[in-house]
This record gives structure tokens, sequence and C-alpha cells, in this order.
């Protein structure tokens, strides 16, 4: 096994609080601007989710269509205590919807969200000068480019040194396109946090430094997520973008809350939310929903009172620990 880069960084824990959560769905209810993106966003999410649960495999799909493993199966069945073949059919079909939703719903949110906040998709064919790029922005005289990846643990060795190849060699063709001279990259993740990254994303920042002159490098990025150097003649600089870093960075402080509210009003209706003192069989998800202590009545606009617990459950996604 290979050893720690001893320039790694160390990230602390991120920690949210459901009263800053709050607080911050009160400030887009007050904010006209705000509710129009979250309304906005949300006609892009219902349309698309409803495209793409209409596409789903459904219950007339082949068994040779799931790709599963025989050995898994079994053990499944073992550690469920299943003797019959329609109880562990009844769990195949959620697992693939679970597995061919991944890929579409990070596409889902790329060509949503980016044209909301002001950035558009970039056509990236396989093998062309684009190819590492997902969307962009041009705020002249820099260029904003940005790989987007759905979860923090999406890259290995090869894909690292592959975009930081990337940026290297196409960088200064990005700024020609754009009429740029001043090149912004960033590789952003759609959801988790540094420290649960496995740290293969901060190899591109690495691997940018490495391959450089040393008299191009301006700032390595030893103990930090980002690094800036010289494309040539030109600027240039490189960060990674975890979870809520990337949401900031894109629209705002209120960009997360943004999104996530319009997601559930896409795929949540409001209803009837699980009575207090429910308990789930995951061990920790009680603690996640339940709303912070001693809250007094919480009213919004942009949700209701079923769809908070909906909130928590997406903003533990974006954290280390939630906290009241």
């Amino acid at each position: 096994m290979a050893s720690r880069n001893r320039h790694l960084p160390s990230p602390l824990p991120t920690v949210f609080t459901k009263t800053a959560i709050l607080a911050n769905v009160l400030a887009v209810d007050q904010d006209p601007v705000a509710q129009q993106r979250v309304l906005q966003l949300e006609a892009g999410f219902r349309a698309r989710v409803a495209s793409h649960v209409a596409s789903l495999t459904g219950a007339t799909a082949a068994l040779e269509n799931f790709s599963t493993s025989p050995f898994v199966l079994l053990i499944y069945a073992h550690a469920k205590h299943y003797t019959r073949l329609s109880q562990i059919e009844r769990d195949i079909l959620p697992a693939k919807l679970f597995s061919s939703m991944e890929t579409s719903a990070g596409r889902m949110i790329e060509d949503v969200v980016l044209p909301v906040y002001g950035w558009q998709g970039v056509p990236s064919g396989m093998h062309t000068v684009n190819s590492a790029l997902d969307g962009k922005q041009v705020a002249l005289p820099v260029l904003k480019a940005v790989t987007l990846k759905s979860g923090p643990r999406c890259l290995n060795d090869g894909m690292s040194e592959n975009l930081a190849d990337s940026v290297l060699s196409h960088g200064a063709a990005w700024l020609t396109a754009n009429g740029a001279t001043q090149l912004d990259f960033t590789y952003g993740v759609l959801y988790g946090t540094k420290r649960q990254s496995n740290k293969k994303d901060w190899h591109i920042l690495r691997n940018i430094a490495q391959k450089l002159p040393a008299g191009d490098v301006i700032t390595p990025p030893w103990s930090r997520w980002d690094c800036s150097f010289r494309l040539g003649n030109a600027p240039g600089s490189a960060s990674v973008r975890i979870g809520k870093d990337w949401w900031d960075y894109l629209g705002g402080p209120l960009c997360l809350t943004e999104v996530c509210a319009a997601l559930i009003r896409a795929c949540i209706a409001p209803g009837q939310a699980d009575a207090p003192g429910t308990v789930y069989q995951i061990s920790d998800l009680s603690s996640i929903v339940a709303m912070p202590a001693a809250t007094a009545p919480f009213n919004s606009v942009i949700l209701q009172a079923s769809q908070i617990p909906w909130l928590f459950f997406l903003m533990q996604h974006f954290c280390d620990v939630l906290t009241d």
C-alpha cells in the first residue's frame, strides 16, 4: 500500500446545525429572487424526474439486464433468511433502480442547475479538447471551468492524472476558445465533504504541480485544496470543491438550500410526516430528521412542515456532523 502523501490536507469535519438550515430556508422565503430560482429549479427537476422515472427498468425486465452477482444474491438471501425466490426478487429491482439513477441524477443536476446560476453546460465528447469539462462560466478575463462528479469517492489514481493532464494540455485552448486570459478550474463534487473524500481528487492538484516546471507553480497545493500556476503566459488556478463548497462557489451561501428545497418540492408532495418518536431501522435517522430542541413553531413559504424532515435528510449528505 502506498504511503500517505505528506502534503495531503487533513480537513476538519464539516458541521451543519439544524437551526442554521432553518434560518437559510427563511432567508430564501424573504428573497423574491431566491424564491424564483427555487421555482425555476423545481420545474426543471420535475420534468427531468418524470422523464427518468418513465424510462426506468420495469417489472417486465429480464434478469440478464440486472448485472447481478450470483454470490452476492446468495449471501444476501442467507442474511435475510429467504427460502423463496420471490422474496429476493422484490429486493433486486430497487437495487437496480438506485444504481441506474446515480449517473442520471448527476446529469440532471448539471443540466438543470447550471443555467439557473449563470453557467452553461459544455458538450464534452470523448477524446476531445473539452472531454474533461461539464460546465463553464465566462466572466472575462476569467474562464471558470468545472468537472463535476456525483460523489466524493468517484476517482482513482489514473483518473486523477488524466484530469491534471487535461488542464495542462487543453487549458490554453479553453481560454482561446472563450476569449479569456485567466483560467479558474474546479473539480466539483455534488455531495459529500472533504473528510469523506478518498483524496484522489486532491491528487489532481498534486499532479498539476508536479508536472509543471517548478518556476510555473505559483502556489503549490501542499496542505490545501487549491493551487495556482502559469499556463505559458496565462495565470491559472485549480481547486477541489466538495459538497457545500461547490454550491457556495456556484451560487452563493443559499445555493444548496435552494437546490435541496427545489428537489424536495419536485419529488415529495406535502403530506403526513412520520410521527415524533418513530423508530427507524437506520439507527441515527431519528436524530437526523428531528426538529431541533426548543424550536419555535416553524412556518415556511417554500417548504411545508412534512417536507422539513426531508430537508434534514438531504443536508446530512453534505456534512460530517449534523447538530441542533
